[in-house]
């Protein structure tokens, strides 16, 4: 993360800026508005800077910070952070309440950070428009000309060679290191050239996929929250930081237009590129149109939306197999009970996605997995379109409703031994049942568009690294280690090196 993000300010700075804001003769209407609230509890806070100061003080990661509070107030409590107010509900009924029963009050986004503006290009994403023309017309356009169930059928073909790619790189990897691979590097590799050919219609060699890689990590790096984000006032003190944002949208921009404009000719000349693919989500953007809008969306905003479908399925499914792997290694008997299954489904062929519906302990593994080990902690920020209630508490327009998924996959009075890595308990409940007490995906109108190819690629990724190996800890007998870090998604502090055996 970079040394000026929100989880690594300096205690001392925040001191005196706490103090030198503390004041500003808006500190009385910012007073006199909340009492007219009853917001839900939360741990009183400092003037204006609120309880960014007792977060940086803890030295704790964010949602370790929010854990700890949930223990405290509740199932929804209030945090000030500067000139944000966040709600935080963390409990299944609360949240769906509010995605499900009041989903049309619920189904908004808060205001971004300028930073996130800039990369959204001004809130022209699926996930970051507010309710309205903008967002119906996108999300539209992805679900129905991208990730329908037929249109995801299509890159069937495309996945399976991603998969042998995989299997390859994973045996080459074995080989030259006594038998240890990196589960989380190959992985989201393998996801990320997935969603590339899905996204442009072009074949990219492995070098040029590999600096798109690293542009699309650098994005995320730069939007990592920094303290001006939660007090604008303080913008000037951030004159470097800010400067690097619009260099990095610049390059973002710069590498990604001439993919965009390859797919561009190819298809106003059909035959002209030789690794021009049959269909693309760039084909469903050129000429979109948006309600309320007379032009279809213009370079920088095809950069952006090109880059919310990459980054939305690399690193989320790609942090799933790591957990995924590492449970399966500490549970042998489950990894034995899956390859049984693999075996019993497919024989001595290789496994298709089309052999997933009948593997019921593979899709039980799967749901085990995203309740323990949800890749995000919070969903996407939601906003109330006008002032609600929800557990009879105020929620106002301007606040940021951020739903805390552990709170609710590890909730022991929805599940039994919660931090029992248990898939059978999958095996027998309902399908909405289980879509009820689960949020990975979110809920409601927001949920996230592409959870049935996440599905999808986490089923068959699973199925097929323990058909082709027996994983075990590196080295042998290790325990692993299952404490976590937040890097974009929620990830093994340590990076997981196994040892792999390939079956017999």
């Amino acid at each position: 993360m970079a040394s000026t993000s929100l989880y690594s300010c300096n205690h001392l700075l925040l001191a005196v800026l706490a103090f030198f804001v503390s004041g500003l003769i808006l500190l009385l209407s910012i007073k006199r508005k909340t009492k007219r609230l009853n917001l839900p509890p939360g741990p009183p806070g400092w003037p204006v800077v609120g309880n960014l100061f007792q977060f940086a003080r803890s030295g704790k990661q964010f949602f370790e910070y929010v854990e700890d509070l949930r223990k405290k107030y509740g199932p929804i409590f209030t945090l000030k952070m500067g000139t944000r107010t966040l709600i935080v509900i963390s409990n299944a009924k609360l949240v769906h309440q509010a995605l499900i029963e009041k989903g049309p009050l619920f189904h908004s986004r808060s205001r971004e950070t300028p930073t996130r503006t800039i990369f959204s290009c001004n809130k022209f994403t699926v996930n970051a428009a507010v309710y309205g023309p903008v967002w119906r017309s996108l999300r539209r356009n992805m679900v129905q000309n991208m990730l329908s169930s037929s249109r995801i059928k299509e890159f069937r073909e495309m996945r399976n060679v991603a998969m042998d790619k995989l299997i390859n790189r994973l045996r080459e990897e074995s080989e030259a290191n006594d038998g240890a691979v990196w589960v989380l590097k190959n992985a989201r590799f393998a996801f990320f050239c997935i969603l590339l050919g899905m996204c442009f219609g072009i074949e990219m060699d492995e070098k040029t996929i590999e600096k798109m890689d690293e542009l699309m990590k650098t994005v995320l790096m730069v939007l990592d929250p920094r303290i001006d984000d939660y007090l604008p006032i303080l913008s000037p003190l951030f004159p470097k930081q800010r400067k690097r944002v619009q260099e990095v949208r610049q390059q973002q921009i710069d590498f990604i237009v001439p993919f965009i404009e390859q797919r561009r000719q190819a298809l106003k000349n059909p035959g002209s590129d030789k690794t021009a693919m049959s269909f693309s989500y760039l084909d469903t953007l050129f000429d979109l149109k948006i309600e309320g809008r007379k032009s279809s969306p213009s370079q920088a905003e095809l950069v952006s939306l090109c880059s919310e479908f990459l980054n939305g399925g690399t690193d989320t499914t790609g942090t799933a197999i790591e957990w995924g792997i590492a449970e399966l290694i500490s549970n042998p008997e489950t990894q034995s009970k899956l390859y049984d299954e693999i075996k019993q489904t497919v024989g001595d062929r290789k496994v298709d996605e089309t052999d997933v519906d009948k593997m019921v302990y593979l899709q039980a593994v799967a749901k085990e997995l995203l309740r323990k080990h949800p890749p995000t902690y919070f969903l996407l920020t939601h906003a109330v379109t006008e002032p609600a209630k929800l557990g009879g508490y105020d929620i106002p327009t301007d606040a940021n409703v951020e739903i805390y998924s552990p709170g609710i996959g590890k909730d022991p009075e929805i599940w039994s031994d919660p931090e029992k890595f248990d898939p059978e308990r999958f095996l027998e409940e309902e399908e909405e049942e289980a879509r009820i007490k689960m949020t990975p995906f979110g809920a409601g109108r927001r949920i996230c568009p592409g959870s049935a190819m996440a599905t999808v690629h986490v089923h068959l990724m699973i199925a097929r690294m323990v058909q082709e190996f027996e994983w075990s800890a590196y080295p042998a007998g290790k325990k692993l280690d299952f404490s976590e870090k937040f890097a974009f998604t929620v990830v093994m502090k340590d990076p997981l090196r196994a040892m792999i055996k390939p079956r017999v």
